[in-house]
């Protein structure tokens, strides 16, 4: 499956619906990541937060998660992330486009070594229409993967 314009347009619409599901009491920051995979469906997550902070976990990293344990973590083609601070209602807020933090980068990375693929990683705001596409390989240059330890 090739990616187009309206995917990424969709997927950064399905990050912000996750987004609403982020369990962020803590950093009152919410977080939504949608997947698109190969036979076109989206997987997403969010942000869970934990009270032993080094528990919580990214958007990205549930999203991933719940592909793989679907059995579907080489079919990943591209990924939305946005993110913003929670109002009162719990929605994430704010305009300015927030990307994947370095533990993110390296579990997409995983995915995307395992797939095969240079992954296009969307990443968009909380509100408005502004979004900035990377590529994986420049968010994370010379990344170590599972290609370095002879699998993939």
């Amino acid at each position: 499956m090739t990616e187009t314009a309206s995917d990424a347009t969709a997927l950064i619409a399905a990050a912000r619906t996750a987004a609403l599901h982020a369990h962020a009491p803590y950093s009152r920051f919410a977080v939504g990541a949608a997947l698109l995979m190969a036979d076109g469906s989206v997987i997403t997550g969010a942000n869970v937060e934990n009270a032993s902070y080094g528990l919580s976990l990214c958007a990205e990293t549930v999203a991933i998660a719940t592909a793989s344990a679907a059995g579907r973590l080489r079919e990943i083609v591209a990924i939305g992330v946005i993110g913003g601070a929670m109002d009162a209602d719990g929605k994430a807020t704010g305009t300015t486009p927030v990307s994947p933090c370095g533990r993110c980068r390296q579990v997409i990375n995983e995915a995307a070594q395992m797939g095969g693929r240079d992954l296009p990683v969307h990443c968009g705001a909380a509100e408005g229409d502004a979004v900035r596409t990377y590529r994986l390989s420049d968010l994370l240059p010379d990344a170590f993967g599972p290609a370095d330890l002879g699998i993939g």
